[in-house]
């Protein structure tokens, strides 16, 4: 997983973003599952995961705003 950037989520459609959003909380759902089982040896993925999440939310927002 890697840090996304604004630039390149603004040029998504909403329906790639919801989407994109939905494999992120999947991906953040297991990260913290492994965690709690001490499976997980990268634990900096979480806080990324969740800062991703921000970002694609934080862009929907922009977009739907935008269009009103």
């Amino acid at each position: 997983m890697k840090k996304l950037e604004m630039k390149d989520l603004i040029k998504k459609s909403f329906k790639d973003l919801v989407g994109l959003r939905n494999k992120l909380r999947r991906e953040l759902f297991d990260n913290k599952l492994k965690n709690t089982m001490r499976a997980l040896n990268q634990t900096h993925l979480i806080t990324l995961g969740k800062r991703n999440i921000a970002r694609i939310n934080t862009a929907m927002t922009s977009k739907s705003n935008s269009e009103k």
